[in-house]
């Protein structure tokens, strides 16, 4: 069965009709191992980080932490100091549905801050416990606009609760963001995937 609007083929057997949407381009898997750090240079051991693409999505696989507690983060640019400004808020629901709430974490904000900035917050060190989820940065090689980012992402909190965490923003500079650095607020990265791709 098809989807036919005005004329042009949409859908047809469940494949959409060429020029209509795009695609993921798998670029490049980072695996953590004790990692101090990840990160994707652009033209570097298979990354592509520059006009090729015009969206890239990074997406998180079980990220664990070296110890309890801890921020995973993210900075980008050539010496990872780009002004960066952000707002983050998040929800929370206990394992024991004694407790529940959304809130706006304004200690995770930036504006114009050359830290680090936070994409999930306080994530468990428990053998079970880790971070999931995605970020996605938009036209990274334009020299006439800002670089927008936003994140979504799922922790078992360092106590027993299900958190998940919105975060949006941008790299305030013209200038091209070619590469991205990835790590915890302190220790290492003990365990996980970060993958990189691009929109096609």
């Amino acid at each position: 069965m098809g989807l036919i609007s005005n004329g042009s083929t949409i859908f047809d057997n469940g494949s959409m009709a060429s020029g209509f949407g795009g695609s993921m381009v798998f670029i490049k898997k980072l695996t953590a191992s004790s990692s101090a750090t990840l990160s994707f240079v652009d033209g570097t051991d298979g990354v592509v980080l520059d006009d090729t693409y015009k969206e890239y999505v990074f997406t998180f696989n079980n990220i664990h932490p070296a110890s309890n507690n801890k921020d995973l983060m993210f900075q980008g640019g050539a010496s990872y100091n780009t002004p960066i400004t952000s707002t983050m808020f998040r929800s929370l629901h206990a394992e024991a549905d004694n407790d529940a709430s959304l809130s706006y974490t304004p200690g995770y904000d930036q504006a114009q801050g050359t830290a680090f900035q936070v994409i999930s917050g306080d994530i468990s060190g428990d053998a079970d416990g880790s971070m999931s989820g995605s970020l996605t940065l938009f036209n990274p090689s334009s020299t006439t606009f800002v670089k927008h980012f936003i994140a979504n992402t799922n922790a078992m909190w360092f106590e027993p609760y299900s958190i998940q965490t919105f975060l949006a923003g941008y790299f305030n500079t013209t200038s091209a963001i070619s590469q991205i650095q990835f790590k915890m607020d302190s220790g290492n990265i003990d365990a996980g995937d970060i993958c990189l791709y691009g929109i096609a």
